[in-house]
């Protein structure tokens, strides 16, 4: 699983959500770099690839299909979470808004404060059919193309995680960071191999 590369949203720090940017040029340089990173990974065996249809994860995408030959299937279900009217809006707009619940509190259901946001469990619920759909595939290997905040759910549905007990779950991503998901063959134990690496990014 890949998290997107630097998006102009990033650099313009503006929400994104399903604010649809493209990559940036440093961007694409990364994508190019993510993309020799996955074909080491895939190391020659039958692969699919799936990718959030939101431009910055498709055009990440992209370099990996181009590098394995594989075309990309667009899927909207691994979007980034919505944040409604906020999306496309400077970051500092979001910040003075936005609430969160507390730890006791509501924490799949609300609405954060902002008008038309995704709630946890919508988003959560989203993903883990998009992963559904990837784990349903012809293939035993693929590669997940999405966003900081999807990679928690995808990782989340992979091991089982009821979406009810998903209120409080976040891992940590960075932009273009590589997670590998594996099922071991004898037991069929889903595991993470490794978490959010960023070793391929050096010195970009």
């Amino acid at each position: 699983m890949v998290t997107h590369a630097e998006s102009l949203h990033h650099v313009e720090d503006v929400v994104g959500g399903w604010h649809d940017t493209s990559l940036t040029e440093r961007g694409r340089r990364q994508a190019d770099a993510i993309a020799a990173r996955v074909a080491e990974l895939v190391d020659g065996r039958a692969v699919e690839i799936y990718a959030s249809d939101l431009k910055r994860a498709y055009e990440t995408a992209e370099p990996i299909g181009a590098r394995l030959g594989v075309p990309i299937v667009a899927d909207p279900d691994l979007r980034e979470i919505s944040y409604g009217v906020a999306g496309g809006k400077p970051q500092a707009w979001l910040d003075e808004r936005i609430r969160f619940p507390s730890r006791d509190g509501d924490r799949l259901d609300n609405r954060m404060g902002v008008e038309g946001a995704e709630t946890k469990r919508e988003f959560a619920t989203r993903v883990y059919r998009g992963v559904d759909r990837v784990i349903a595939g012809r293939s035993p290997t693929a590669v997940i193309v999405t966003h900081g905040f999807a990679m928690t759910f995808v990782v989340a549905r992979w091991i089982g995680l009821p979406i009810e007990n998903a209120g409080h779950v976040n891992f940590r991503a960075g932009s273009g960071g590589i997670t590998h998901l594996r099922e071991e063959d004898m037991l069929q134990n889903r595991g993470v191999q490794f978490l959010n690496d960023l070793g391929h990014m050096a010195g970009l």
